[in-house]
């Protein structure tokens, strides 16, 4: 049984008596346990984190900053291959998947280590008696609330860039998903954070995570989940008037015209809705097909799924299995309900797999000929379900990329470099891809939501700078 403390003030801490089971989603059985911690170990956290700002990490100079978090990056990869088991055990992602996740964690610390330094300020133009200037200083001390579906990948998002602006951090990783948090913790004081720079929590949300979000000693917060959770932490947030980065799921559209690169187009979009099974918050999850193209994508879109192997993480499968067994009745709930209610031809799978052992499997399941209003192709499912639409015309496709209350990412399919531009302007989400599908793209991209998808932006240059806050400072001369 592997066992997971969390970490604060560089030391490991057990908690509560009643640890939190991990299960592996492969199997259904559990494989680990994690340290349950309490609001009284929050605020332990909350005070490590600030006589850390307040007694090294305020003072430590950029690059120096910069050094520590490319040295994480290098530790991480030499311990590649067992984060990645880690992940795909947590999450029932398969291994290449977890492997990519992996390179991904090390470039986001790799990444702001090599740009902390071009945090600069500006000098203002002003009365002549007067110089002004700006400087961008850190908020002190931000917590950070991440998901199940990308442990790795969101710890690594919301740390880095905080760290890199000069903050100190408290972290509750997912309950579902613990392990990986510590693990990067662990790494971050053998690569010479000093302690209490970057502190981990575990804990259910309604009391670990609330304890965070209402701690008055933190500054600012980060929240990846559920809208309706969202909504509690923007309200906490607002209620301590600190800053929110919100980040709330999205029914994110491919929209393909018929002079588009149909088998350049069909794997990828494919790909965007069943990389970790669906369960991806920018995930492809509508595919808009124009009239004119419908029969032959929709069939080419078919003939991948009935292709798709599904099976255990380890073993490396095109689909592994879906988070938990609570996530597998919501999903196949959902499946049936569409069903039920007529709402679309159910062309591969609609069930839970058969045969596969105690794991929590969902079919990779494709509708077609879902009308606007239906709930599958308004109500983000979070499994791997596809859900195509007919559009007629440019303006169609537009109006049907838009009538859902998210807005996070959107691919267009087109060979027409016009009508791609249009379409990118008109389209109302915080990210767009044409002829390709980056399910949130590199490291160097901004991402975030429009509509109910969520505000605030991580990954790239914007992301650090949300960590920040402007100072003013104008001096007579």
């Amino acid at each position: 049984m592997h066992h997971i403390p969390s970490i604060i003030d560089g030391k490991e801490i057990e908690g509560g008596a009643d640890a939190l089971k991990v299960l592996d989603p492969g199997t259904g059985e559990q494989w680990a346990e994690a340290a349950r911690c309490t609001p009284a170990e929050v605020d332990l956290a909350v005070n490590a984190a600030w006589n850390a700002y307040d007694n090294v990490w305020a003072d430590t100079p950029a690059a120096e900053r910069g050094r520590l978090l490319r040295k994480l990056a290098e530790l991480i990869v030499r311990d590649g291959e067992r984060i990645a088991e880690f992940e795909t055990r947590d999450v029932g992602k398969p291994i290449s998947q977890s492997r990519k996740d992996v390179v991904a964690v090390a470039r986001y610390f790799e990444y702001y280590g090599s740009i902390v330094e071009c945090l600069d300020g500006d000098t203002l133009q002003t009365a002549p008696a007067v110089f002004g200037m700006t400087i961008r200083e850190p908020y002190g001390v931000t917590g950070h609330i991440t998901p199940w579906n990308y442990p790795l990948q969101m710890t690594a998002r919301t740390v880095a860039p905080s760290l890199a602006a000069g903050n100190c951090c408290v972290h509750k990783p997912a309950e579902e998903t613990p392990v990986n948090a510590t693990e990067i913790a662990k790494l971050a004081l053998e690569a010479g954070f000093p302690p209490g720079v970057y502190n981990v929590v575990n804990g259910p949300g309604n009391t670990v995570g609330d304890a965070i979000t209402i701690h008055d000693g933190i500054q600012h917060v980060s929240f990846t989940g559920s809208r309706p959770v969202g909504e509690l932490v923007g309200a906490n947030a607002a209620k301590h008037v600190i800053p929110a980065v919100l980040e709330l799921g999205g029914k994110s559209p491919n929209v393909v015209f018929p002079d588009a690169d149909f088998a350049d187009a069909v794997p990828q979009i494919v790909n965007s809705i069943i990389q970790n099974a669906g369960q991806t918050c920018s995930a492809g999850s509508r595919v808009l097909i124009h009239r004119d193209c419908y029969d032959e994508v929709i069939e080419l879109i078919a003939a991948r799924f009935r292709a798709l192997g599904l099976g255990r993480g380890l073993d490396d499968p095109d689909c592994g299995p879906v988070v938990s067994a609570k996530q597998l009745d919501t999903v196949s709930g959902m499946v049936q309900v569409g069903i039920d209610n007529g709402e679309g031809e159910v062309l591969v799978g609609g069930k839970r797999a058969a045969g596969l052992g105690g794991g929590f499997f969902m079919e990779p399941t494709l509708f077609g000929d879902v009308g606007e209003r239906a709930g599958i192709f308004q109500e983000e499912i979070f499994g791997p379900v596809l859900v195509a639409t007919k559009f007629n015309d440019e303006a169609d496709g537009i109006r049907l990329a838009n009538a859902t209350e998210f807005g996070l990412v959107a691919g267009v399919w087109t060979r027409d470099a016009g009508r791609a531009l249009r379409m990118a302007k008109k389209i109302k989400s915080g990210q767009v891809f044409i002829n390709t599908y980056g399910a949130a793209g590199g490291v160097e991209l901004p991402f975030g939501g429009w509509k109910k998808s969520g505000y605030g932006r991580e990954k790239g240059f914007e992301g650090m700078l949300g960590y920040t806050q402007t100072k003013t400072i104008a001096i007579g001369l």
